[in-house]
């Protein structure tokens, strides 16, 4: 099926957002039923939850310092306006840390376990019918692909990080919208870097990736919003992992109108 009739065949619904849930939901049904899956891709992840956990320690170890520098306009306030500008920085530090780590766990993660994440994907193509043109490329130049991708992700990332940030220093209100903007886009950016492996195997690459999504947004945001909810859970991002790269596959294929 050709990209274009692929991605004209469905107009995307409010609805999908609760089938694209389902498609993490089918993923974890899927890795329960081959273990073999879970073993394949746990290694990687919990390689890139360890990086990341120790960035996490350094990020709170210093996080006095690091308020006080990005609040170094509110030296001549009063102490109670200081202390509090201050204590808003470290809950927007925090937030936009966190934010910034699920993205780059996932990036992390898919780079360093490329050839395993590349096997769980086959074998779900497998089980519901090989893909319309398959496009297989060595795993270095996968690998090259992938760290490509990500840090054009990553560049996205910190700039919807900043904002996050920003929104974070306003009281109450800017928590909780840090916290609704950081769900929604990182989400879609999770969407967007889980499927890299089942589009790359059809020949698609990033830009025609977002083009493609994009019109099937709610099923994708459904399934990206629900893979970053599961990162959230401490050491849940391990155990997701596998689950989230079969149901991007999935998630592909539903873009492709194959049979899932």
């Amino acid at each position: 099926m050709s990209t274009r009739s692929a991605t004209q065949t469905q107009v995307s619904r409010p609805s999908d957002f609760l089938t694209g849930i389902g498609l993490l939901g089918r993923g974890f049904g899927m890795y329960a039923r081959n273990p073999g899956l879970l073993l394949l891709g746990i290694l990687p992840a919990l390689i890139a939850f360890v990086v990341l956990v120790g960035a996490f320690v350094v990020l709170v170890y210093f996080i006095g310092p690091e308020a006080r520098a990005l609040t170094w306009f509110a030296g001549s306030w009063s102490a109670q306006e200081r202390d509090l500008i201050r204590a808003l920085a470290e809950v927007a530090i925090l937030v936009g840390f966190i934010f910034l780590a699920v993205l780059s766990y996932t990036a992390l993660a898919l780079a360093i376990g490329d050839p395993f994440y590349e096997r769980i994907s086959q074998r779900v193509e497998a089980r519901y019918g090989a893909t319309a043109a398959g496009v297989n490329l060595p795993w270095w130049k996968e690998l090259v692909r992938s760290v490509g991708e990500a840090i054009r992700l990553a560049v996205f990332s910190a700039a919807v990080a900043v904002l996050v940030f920003l929104l974070g220093l306003i009281p109450v209100i800017g928590q909780v919208g840090a916290a609704v903007l950081g769900g929604l886009v990182g989400g879609w950016a999770l969407a967007v870097e889980l499927t890299g492996i089942p589009f790359a195997r059809r020949g698609v690459r990033l830009r025609e990736r977002r083009r493609m999504l994009r019109r099937y947004r709610w099923l994708s945001l459904g399934f990206g919003v629900a893979v970053f909810g599961c990162f959230l859970i401490p050491f849940g991002a391990i155990l997701v992992m596998p689950a989230a790269v079969a149901g991007a596959t999935l998630l592909t294929r539903r873009v492709y109108g194959q049979p899932v």
